[in-house]
């Protein structure tokens, strides 16, 4: 059997107040496109697919247009799950009238059943997991005891375990952040500290995992795998691939992963060099209309350095100056600044700006400032 898997769509999102609608909906028809030349069996999608839980009318558009292709037109049966940006009831609203046209739609817990799906090998039972929050885990059958992600799916997972046939494939159609996995920036935590993380373990007995949340795309064990998100959502994931994923399941129930790469309308990149080198050389190899960082090397100040590189890069949208290091002596915000003197706080501030310390005769000028103007307030008190 031929899956297509994807999740983390994020519809609706914006990149530094820039609306990606029209770069997603660029996106999602080359995974149509490519749904109807492999002729895939099924698409799961793996939860986030909005970016917030109140979605704005025209992500929900662009998904009814996605799904009515997919299901309706190409005739591919699609399983969506809710990912923790969505609201669960929102996502599961008419799944009982979709299931008969083949789009299952799972939002909250209260279902738990699989769907099955035959090939020429027999059935694969699908079960569509949405994010499992531990509060609404444990009002499942002899959920008493969960106080954690960790436990949460554990449970689950045996619940759903214990309804596999003998001798029956199975996939699980989850969203949740596998310990080790690699994250990205612009992904929203599960929760703080690491106690939303679960183990690869809890998901043993099942032949494919197709998970949702992490950002890039990676597998765990050879059967358990994210096919990360659709676009590059912030700077940080500037050399990540984005990519749907074909998957075949053989006879015997092993996966085999193939990811497809997505060609970006605007691709994110950062650009480095000085303010001058990047606003008379551009690369001409890339795109001016990609959504850029500056990264600029000067050590000079600038004048207008932002409205001058939009002259030449209209979707310029951050700016980073090379010189501001992560050094960890830069300023510490638990202290309080009143209990330093003049001279310690400029030499912080010199290091934050210039990113190296003061020099001698550069400090000396300061503190001969520094003393005139304060003895030009002592002669203003009297």
């Amino acid at each position: 059997m031929k899956l297509l898997h994807t999740a983390d769509w994020h519809l609706g999102r914006y990149l530094h107040g820039q609306s990606l609608l029209e770069d997603q909906e660029h996106v999602l028809g080359q995974l149509i496109l490519l749904a109807q030349q492999e002729q895939v069996d099924i698409v799961l999608i793996a939860g986030d697919v909005y970016d917030r839980s109140v979605p704005p009318a025209e992500a929900v558009a662009l998904l009814d247009g996605v799904l009515a292709r997919l299901v309706v037109e190409c005739n591919i049966p699609v399983i969506l799950i809710a990912g923790n940006h969505d609201s669960a009831e929102r996502i599961g609203f008419a799944s009982r009238v979709c299931n008969a046209r083949g789009l299952h739609l799972r939002g909250t817990l209260d279902d738990l059943s699989p769907v099955i799906v035959d090939d020429e090998h027999g059935e694969i039972a699908f079960f569509p997991l949405p994010y499992a929050d531990p509060i609404f885990a444990r009002a499942l059958p002899g959920g008493e005891h969960i106080t954690d992600h960790q436990s949460a799916m554990s449970h689950i997972a045996g619940l759903l375990r214990a309804q596999i046939k003998p001798g029956q494939r199975s996939v699980l159609v989850g969203h949740a952040f596998v310990a080790g996995g690699s994250e990205s920036e612009s992904e929203r935590p599960i929760t703080i500290g690491g106690s939303g993380m679960v183990s690869t373990d809890t998901f043993a007995g099942f032949d494919f995992v197709a998970l949702g949340h992490l950002h890039r795309p990676q597998t765990f064990a050879e059967r358990i795998h994210y096919a990360g998100s659709l676009l590059k959502y912030s700077f940080n994931e500037v050399d990540q691939p984005k990519s749907v994923s074909i998957i075949e399941i053989d006879a015997a129930g092993t996966p085999h992963i193939d990811c497809r790469p997505l060609t970006h309308l605007h691709d994110v990149r950062i650009v480095s060099g000085t303010l001058a080198e990047l606003l008379k050389n551009p690369d001409p190899a890339r795109s001016r209309e990609d959504y850029l960082c500056a990264l600029l090397t000067d050590t000079d100040p600038l004048l207008e350095p932002m409205a001058r590189l939009r002259e030449v890069y209209p979707n310029m949208m951050e700016l980073q100056f090379a010189r501001q290091t992560t050094d960890p002596a830069r300023g510490q915000a638990s202290e309080d600044h009143r209990s330093r003197n003049p001279d310690e706080l400029f030499k912080a501030f010199f290091r934050d700006i210039a990113g190296e310390d003061i020099n001698p005769p550069q400090l000396a000028a300061f503190n001969e400032v520094a003393a005139a103007l304060a003895n030009d307030d002592v002669r203003v008190a009297k």
